[in-house]
């Protein structure tokens, strides 16, 4: 349970970060590098404020990220995947603990797969005859949105927001 605003004020950061990655894709396909950077170089602040341990817990954040941005990089090299969206998803391991990043994994998936039906959609209606470029930053922010609000946030602090 998250006690400290210093806590809350990081993932508000985040939660703000990932608006803005999802907004500036969906407006030019492009996630800027400044945002990913900032996004990572946030994670180190967010751990201090957690109280994680440098072994085992800030060395198994560390290894997830590589290991996100390895099975990312060959999704990229065979062009499944945005070099943008690879560095942002990659910044989000750095935040989430690994028992939820497979969860964020899962609904960005769902969450991306409805976004490509939409987009499709939309394409077809409009008889757009370029390739279809789909915003895959929304799914990713979305995803680590429910993520943060569902795990990182209390219940009882979301009462106040809903009701």
């Amino acid at each position: 349970m998250l006690d400290d605003p210093i806590k809350y004020g990081l993932l508000a950061a985040l939660a703000i970060a990932l608006l803005i990655a999802a907004f500036t894709d969906m407006k030019s396909r492009k996630i800027a590098n400044w945002l990913n950077a900032a996004i990572a170089l946030g994670a180190p602040v967010f751990w201090w404020a957690t109280g994680l341990t440098l072994w085992p817990e800030i060395a198994i954040q560390l290894g997830l990220a590589v290991a996100t941005f390895l099975v990312l990089s060959v999704l990229f090299a065979i062009r499944a995947m945005g070099g943008g969206d690879v560095k942002l998803l990659t910044a989000l391991a750095l935040w989430i603990a690994p028992e939820h990043f497979l969860k964020l994994l899962v609904m960005m998936a769902l969450l991306g797969g409805v976004l490509t039906v939409v987009m499709a959609g939309w394409h077809a209606m409009r008889r757009q005859k370029h390739k279809l470029a789909i915003p895959y930053g929304v799914a990713i922010s979305s995803a680590g949105l429910w993520v943060i609000a569902s795990f990182y946030i209390p219940a009882s602090a979301l009462e106040g927001v809903a009701g």
